[in-house]
């Protein structure tokens, strides 16, 4: 039962890893840029839960509906200041911009909410099933979590591979120059993008906290890094490698706390990256591109 436990409590974990990390795949699978300001991202949509259900009293559902707008927002206004301007620059100016808007949101976070830890209310309650005479309990915010994720997971599938949009977003992941003289218009493709991957940053922000109830301004710091993590074991740029990648460093960290110790459980889960980057640097999912010189 134990065995079941973890396995359960890593495949919620991971899940939220898994949604964070779909965020990350998807701005660099098209933009090509690391956006490092995506865990915070998380962090202000959960503050956006967490005061629309204790301060204006509204259902959880609302909650998470205004965060997902709010992120979604944030997302597109982060990606026209700080990042289109750098369209053209090197890969280390964006990178330094993106570990400045990271600063930026987490200190805001820090004066706009203060630094006090606060408890956040589950958006599905504490309920929970019982399974073998009650020696196995299951959350209903695990079962929520693994159940959002595989929807997000087929409904982004379905997206880049059949709506006009998606297929935009797979030209420009290919080549921005062709995609633009094909009519494509490749700024608000990148827009969307981001959008998109600010939308679920608020989604797995509120599942994050309604698991682990403590929200904090640094709150999507770790979880943001970790999912990183996730987005290049499992192939940055492809979408079940994020999935898979996520669910796998959910599950190696748990059973790491469990069975092994909870203060090397992120040196396992970081130690578990580095072994597989060194037997496939692409990642498990991830493709070799030659280029042409």
């Amino acid at each position: 039962m134990t065995f079941l436990s973890f396995l359960i409590s890593g495949l919620s974990l991971g899940s939220v890893y898994a949604i964070i990390a779909l965020g990350y795949t998807m701005v660099y699978g098209i933009a090509k840029m690391l956006n490092f300001a995506h865990g915070d991202v998380i962090m202000v949509g959960a503050y956006i839960s967490f005061f629309a259900s204790t301060r204006w009293n509204l259902p959880p559902v609302v909650g998470v509906l205004l965060a997902v707008v709010v992120c979604t927002i944030l997302g597109v206004v982060i990606e026209r200041l700080a990042y289109k301007p750098l369209r053209a620059a090197t890969s280390l100016a964006v990178l330094i911009t993106a570990i400045g808007v990271s600063y930026f949101l987490q200190n805001a976070a820090l004066l706009l909410w203060s630094s006090n830890p606060k408890v956040f209310t589950s958006v599905v309650g504490n309920a929970s099933l019982k399974l073998f005479d009650g020696r196995l309990t299951i959350s209903v915010i695990a079962i929520v979590t693994v159940v959002a994720c595989l929807i997000i997971m087929a409904a982004l599938t379905w997206f880049t591979g059949k709506t006009k949009m998606g297929k935009a977003m797979r030209a420009c992941s290919e080549d921005k120059g062709a995609a633009q003289l094909m009519g494509i218009n490749v700024n608000f493709t990148i827009s969307v993008t981001f959008a998109i991957g600010s939308a679920l940053a608020a989604i797995a922000g509120v599942l994050l906290c309604s698991a682990y109830p403590t929200l904090m301004p640094t709150t999507g710091s770790m979880p943001g890094i970790k999912a990183f993590t996730a987005a290049v074991l499992g192939g940055i740029g492809s979408i079940p490698g994020a999935m898979i990648g996520g669910i796998l460093l959910g599950i190696i960290e748990i059973f790491g706390k469990g069975y092994i110790s909870t203060q090397l459980s992120d040196a396992i889960v970081f130690s578990v990256l580095i072994l597989t980057l060194l037997v496939k640097p692409t990642g498990l999912l991830g493709k070799q591109i030659n280029e042409k010189v």
